[in-house]
């Protein structure tokens, strides 16, 4: 009985055998570049929005916080010193205890205001343009607790940046102990459904 040794159709197979290698190669090369270019946007997206916590954080310590504290500061002169920027201060008797009174002293607060997430009622809200085509960003602040100190709030003694002036007089004044206020932010894009947000846990001492 003769043996058979045809190699008929030999070729074909190894031909299909490395187009098939060929094709799952360039598949898992496609699949990587196009998972890398979706966490290089998710990144960039991210940065922005923590450029944009941290942005926000700025303009409530050094301009929002000492408006608060100022007699007679409303609602109507927030908005004509900050236009543009849709700002919302929940100027409530929450506040006003969250400035001046311990964590444990905010009878005036609910569970949603003293809640650390800055994103469930928080103290301000305002948002901040992006350049197109982006929509812009929202920030969120919230103070979540409060250690009180002997801090001047008339302005009188402190400079725009923050320092003592030497006082012109012979009265001895006492040591200045900061008012601490544990602050939390959040930044965020403005389209709807963004899941990359950056959330900031700041000590701030005034």
């Amino acid at each position: 009985m003769a043996a058979l040794r045809s190699e008929n159709g030999a070729a074909l197979i190894t031909a299909l055998m490395l187009t098939t290698l060929a094709l799952v190669i360039a598949m898992a090369l496609l699949s990587t570049i196009i998972a890398g270019t979706h966490v290089a946007a998710s990144q960039k997206r991210y940065r922005s929005a923590l450029t944009a916590a941290h942005g926000g954080l700025d303009l409530f310590t050094s301009e929002i916080l000492p408006r608060l504290f100022q007699t007679g500061y409303g609602t109507s002169n927030f908005q004509g010193d900050f236009p543009g920027i849709d700002l919302k201060v929940m100027l409530d008797p929450c506040l006003q205890q969250k400035l001046v009174l311990a964590r444990a002293e905010w009878s005036a607060c609910s569970d949603a205001q003293a809640n650390p997430e800055p994103s469930q009622a928080p103290d301000t809200t305002f948002r901040l343009a992006g350049v197109p085509p982006a929509t812009g960003f929202n920030v969120s602040t919230k103070i979540i607790d409060t250690v009180p100190g002997n801090t001047d709030r008339s302005g009188y003694y402190l400079l725009d940046a923050g320092g003592a002036v030497a006082a012109q007089d012979d009265v001895i004044r006492p040591q200045h102990v900061p008012v601490m206020y544990n602050i939390q932010v959040q930044g965020m894009r403005g389209e709807q459904g963004t899941r990359e947000k950056a959330r900031l846990a700041v000590l701030y001492a005034y």
